[in-house]
């Protein structure tokens, strides 16, 4: 087979910026949908062919899962971005040693967080309040999802480098011939072998398990400093304290942000097995269009880097603005089409009416506004292109979690009704978004001067 030559980049120093900006961004957020589209699929087979306890069972999983996923995504931003800087100072030589130091690490925080996720299942289950009654098909569920946990921190660790150098489209094409793996092992598996939901957890490791491979072995073709090598995999001290300045603040962020949804999720599963069935099938639709946001996230912080490291402020501040423009203005197109048809969407995860008219609530209280999203993630995304994490990270934790746990315990209490818990959301955007930017104004001007 003929070896993969260098592939051309993404000049994100020079020329217009807004078309790039969209031509890097689409095939991210296309990317980061069909990833999310595992757990999708998981969710719309599990109801519509093994039933609704099924499908509050792996519903029940969702804000579990959300911490590993954005724990994953969230470190993978280090990686992305010290890349990036890499190729923005012309330091091309020192690529290859951190590209092996990346998935070196990666391949030992996936073991890591494998055990994690194994141990601490059940105990975050049953904080987050699952019913008994489907406990036993949840923990199932959970604990063969997490085995795919290190190939997800392979495929994010090797898209990061790609991103790094523009190619968003390559891992777009990996994770659409995953995804249609899953959806048909899905089917297979479910409705053929009756595996029910665990069926649907080893599709997804199987998915994963692809994905992964599809990206190292990309990697392993190239020939030029992107190129990976088994005998290579080490850890360089200084290139990985580089990755986890930026990535660890930004892991921990993802991850405590999933954690105020399991206390949200509490506040949920107190309404019954239809509110947390429709809880869960609408978060999917919330998940699809957040991923248009994070994706222009992802840009800001891709063309932030490179940027910042030859000294072109201006050309930062120009990305900020346009990614906050798409991020908002995208993400807000698709939340208006899930609305408008909100009754087709709903009907494609579940038969039931009592589990839809949940789901609608939640699609007209959150979805609607998922554009909000756009303005925390670029302010974050954009202060870590330029090496500032830990700001934007505890601004989010505080806005994100904090503010959702006093709203838990001062307005839902006094209104316990499920669409005040549904407005946490939006308040907390606000206020998150709103700070940020404060920190964002107040850095530019500390460098401009």
């Amino acid at each position: 087979m003929e070896k993969t030559g260098k592939t051309k980049e993404m000049d994100m120093l020079n020329g217009g910026l807004a078309g790039k900006l969209i031509l890097f961004s689409i095939p991210l957020a296309c990317s980061s949908i069909l990833q999310q589209l595992f757990n999708s699929a998981d969710v719309a087979v599990v109801g519509r062919f093994a039933g609704d306890r099924a499908l509050a069972a792996v519903g029940s999983c969702v804000a579990l899962v959300g911490i590993f996923v954005n724990l994953i995504v969230g470190f993978s931003v280090g990686p992305n971005a010290a890349l990036a800087n890499l190729i923005g100072q012309k330091k091309r030589e020192k690529i290859n040693v951190m590209l092996h130091t990346i998935l070196t690490f990666g391949c030992i925080l996936g073991v890591l967080l494998l055990g994690i996720g194994m141990l601490s299942a059940r105990a975050v289950l049953e904080v987050s309040g699952t019913p008994e009654s489907v406990m036993g098909e949840a923990l199932l569920y959970i604990r063969i999802y997490f085995v795919s946990i290190p190939f997800m921190i392979l495929y994010n660790f090797g898209s990061a480098a790609l991103r790094s150098f523009g190619d968003t489209r390559r891992p777009m094409y990996y994770l659409i011939l995953s995804g249609i793996v899953n959806v048909v092992l899905n089917l297979v598996l479910v409705i053929c072998f009756k595996l029910g939901v665990a069926g649907v957890a080893i599709a997804t490791v199987i998915s994963n398990i692809l994905s992964a491979s599809l990206v190292i072995i990309y990697l392993y073709r190239r020939e030029d400093e992107f190129q990976f090598r088994p005998e290579k995999m080490r850890i360089d001290k200084e290139d990985l304290k580089k990755v986890l300045i930026i990535g660890i603040p930004a892991g921990i962020q993802g991850a405590i942000f999933s954690v105020s949804n399991v206390f949200i999720q509490s506040g949920i599963n107190s309404f019954g097995e239809d509110a947390i069935a429709g809880s869960s099938l609408a978060l999917n639709f919330e998940y699809f269009t957040y991923d248009i946001a994070v994706a222009f996230a992802q840009a800001a912080v891709t063309f932030t880097s490179q940027n910042y490291g030859a000294g072109n402020i201006k050309r930062c501040k120009k990305i900020f603005g346009l990614c906050m423009l798409f991020g908002f203005g995208f993400t807000e197109v698709l939340s208006i089409i899930f609305i408008i048809w909100a009754d087709f969407f709903v009907g494609i995860y579940t038969t039931s009416a009592a589990v839809a008219a949940y789901g609608i609530i939640r699609m007209q209280h959150v979805c609607s506004v998922e554009g909000l999203t756009a303005t925390y993630e670029v302010e974050s995304a954009a202060l870590r292109g330029m090496g500032k994490s830990l700001e934007p990270s505890v601004v989010t934790i505080l806005g994100t979690v904090v503010f959702r746990m006093i709203w838990m315990v001062t307005v839902f209490r006094w209104i316990p009704t499920y669409e005040m818990l549904m407005n946490v959301y939006i308040a907390s955007w606000i206020f998150t978004g709103g700070v940020i930017f404060v920190i964002y104004f107040w850095h530019m001007r500390k460098i401009e001067r």
